[in-house]
């Protein structure tokens, strides 16, 4: 992948095992790699040993894999960063992307993807060393007119024209002198067409030109004359507009303006990876509409008991007060009807409330769960609809369970898929086990549920997570739950594993403490 001497790569992972791997991957390429398991670890690897490339972690305990990336952009200017993310994190992806990471990857990391984004990195890499020493060059040079600066860079054609963002430059008159041709690709245009005219304000939209010129000049995107990462609209020839993002300078000589450049980065594809994290949030929200439509009608009759019972009290205390004044009798009568109304009334404000939780869509919320909590309230809300199915519910929970870091309201609706798919299993009734047990070695705790249905086809077992695949009958599921279950699981750094035979499905989800 390279030639010359190794490049130095600084990898950071809190967790072991993917340290290794990724490590023995890397150095069986040639790579020279250093590993550290925190962010402060490896900001302090990184001062001493200078590497071309870090590849981090996002989330990791302490200095997260943003903070990492923000602090590296600012003390080290020659350096490319690699984040890695984890499922539903397309949201700090972007972010990570408009902070200048050179690119992203998922987990679990494959290796092609890892090597392509390596390769993309190197490239941006020695593109931007390049383009760093040819402005040195210009500096030392101390080029005097605009006409030397087109003559030095018809030099380096080959660097402007195989440059990863777009670059376009102007002279003092504001006639186009530089158009690459990452610039032709982007807006459709030859740059026989645009050189040597006065075509800056034709690829904005309506005073988009004065707008950039006036955030140049101000303080507030990088200082006055220069321009960092300002987002703005450029059209193309063919009439659309396309979002990028804007780094600038005014170049000067003996305090007098002669000309700007400006260096272009399409957005279109963090603008897609920002429709698909909305898509996912869409997907998760209609999975949760599902299992609240399924969860309706059972908790319609688990309330119709307690208010059946709070109706007959209420008629009980009225007949008496029929009777005439309340006797000693009658008034002890009145407070075990009052004791007994507000129980049932308490009952059925909890199973609404917890209804309405649920249902409500929410911006996923990390924060501490209490597992206990998270488990009675899916027992609560399910339990009805168990009882009419004819199964059976055990709970077999430690004590002592160590709160843990993560989104409840996501978290409880893969319990209740779960719990809906093991009811799904069981049409003649069952036993439906819940459990959840502390592991403190491998600091993790483990969340089972396990039916006593038909079972799994052995050849359907590999693809259930798989999304819209479903072995339910036309008309009684998308295939999203289990799919969606996956995805928030591995959000949260966890494991969702299955294993099924005739009689026994046991679902285990492993949560990090």
């Amino acid at each position: 992948m390279k030639d010359g001497p190794a490049w130095k790569i600084v990898l950071i992972d809190d967790e072991e095992d993917i340290r290794d791997v990724v490590s023995i991957v890397l150095e069986d390429q040639g790579f020279s790699v250093a590993a550290a398991e925190n962010g402060e670890k490896g900001l302090a690897l990184c001062r001493t040993l200078s590497p071309q490339i870090v590849i981090t972690d996002i989330r990791m305990p302490g200095m997260d894999g943003i903070q990492v990336l923000q602090t590296l952009k600012e003390e080290i200017e020659d350096i490319e960063v690699i984040v890695v993310t984890a499922f539903g994190e397309i949201e700090i992806a972007v972010r990570a992307l408009q902070l200048d990471a050179s690119d992203f990857i998922t987990k679990p990391i494959d290796e092609g993807a890892l090597f392509v984004a390596l390769d993309r990195a190197q490239k941006r890499y020695t593109s931007q060393k390049a383009l760093k020493d040819y402005t040195g060059f210009l500096e030392r040079e101390k080029a005097k007119t605009a006409e030397e600066l087109i003559r030095i860079y018809s030099f380096q054609k080959n660097l402007i024209e195989n440059s990863m963002d777009g670059i376009l430059a102007c002279n003092e008159t504001g006639q186009v002198v530089t158009f690459n041709r990452q610039m032709e690709k982007m807006l459709g245009y030859k740059k026989e067409e645009i050189k040597g005219r006065r075509f800056f304000p034709e690829l904005f939209e309506e005073n988009g030109d004065q707008a950039l010129k006036k955030a140049m000049a101000g303080p507030e995107f990088g200082g006055e004359n220069r321009l960092f990462l300002y987002e703005t609209l450029l059209k193309t020839k063919a009439g659309r507009t396309i979002p990028v993002q804007v780094s600038a300078a005014v170049l000067e000589e003996r305090e007098e303006e002669r000309g700007w450049v400006c260096f272009f980065r399409d957005l279109r594809q963090i603008r897609k990876l920002e429709r698909e994290l909305s898509d996912q949030a869409g997907i998760l929200h209609q999975d949760k509409m599902m299992s609240l439509g399924r969860l309706s009608a059972s908790v319609v009759h688990e309330i119709n008991n307690p208010l059946f019972g709070v109706l007959n009290y209420v008629r009980l205390m009225i007949r008496i007060l029929n009777r005439g004044p309340l006797e000693s009798g009658d008034a002890e009568k009145f407070m075990r009807y009052l004791a007994l109304v507000e129980k049932e009334t308490e009952r059925c404000s909890t199973i609404i409330s917890s209804l309405l939780k649920f249902s409500r869509k929410s911006e996923p919320r990390f924060g501490e769960v209490d597992l206990n909590g998270l488990l009675d309230k899916c027992i609560l809300l399910s339990r009805h609809k168990l009882e009419l199915s004819g199964i059976e519910q055990v709970s077999r929970i430690d004590e002592g369970l160590p709160v843990i870091q993560g989104d409840s309201n996501q978290l409880q609706q893969c319990l209740i898929n779960l719990i809906f798919n093991a009811v799904d299993a069981m049409p003649r009734g069952g036993t439906l086990t819940l459990s959840c047990s502390h592991d403190p070695r491998e600091k993790r705790v483990n969340l089972g549920v396990r039916d006593t249905g038909a079972g799994i086809k052995k050849e359907d077992l590999p693809h259930i997570f798989e999304p819209f695949f479903t072995t339910k009958k036309e008309g009684y599921g998308v295939g999203l739950g289990l799919s969606t279950v996956s995805g928030i699981i591995e959000h949260h750094r966890g494991s969702v594993s299955v294993e099924s035979r005739p009689g026994h499905t046991l679902f285990t989800i492993g949560l990090p403490v």
